[in-house]
């Protein structure tokens, strides 16, 4: 593989989890190709540069999800944030605020109960 998927798989795995890679692999065995794509591209290209934090790209990746209503990636990474990447439940409503102002009530909403099912978790 290339530096680049090497790269994406050490970052994907230190924010999402190893479990998670890890059925990923598993489950999308067919997929492969896909999965060394977003390891590539998304993780080893984007998540791995030094110009955010992890806790910003968080922010800004849950308020994109959430505008464009991908809910079950929403889910993962607001997960990731809290559990991974020293994201506040706090600071994720207030950017479900900011994605209601912009994106519309409903995907600020709905982002909003997920980080509250996801905090109650806890």
């Amino acid at each position: 593989m290339s530096d680049k998927f090497d790269t994406g798989d050490r970052v994907r795995r230190e924010v999402l989890g190893d479990h998670y890679v890890e059925t990923t692999l598993t489950n999308w065995a067919p997929a492969r190709p896909l999965l060394d794509l977003i390891t590539e591209a998304p993780w080893g290209s984007v998540w791995a540069r030094d110009g955010l934090d992890r806790s910003t790209r968080s922010l800004i990746t849950t308020a994109i999800l959430a505008a464009l209503g991908r809910s079950e990636e929403l889910k993962l990474h607001i997960k990731a944030a809290i559990d991974n990447n020293g994201t506040s439940p706090e600071e994720l409503v207030e950017v479900a605020l900011h994605v209601a102002a912009y994106a519309g009530v409903p995907a600020g909403l709905e982002m909003a109960k997920t980080v509250n099912k996801i905090d109650q978790r806890q």
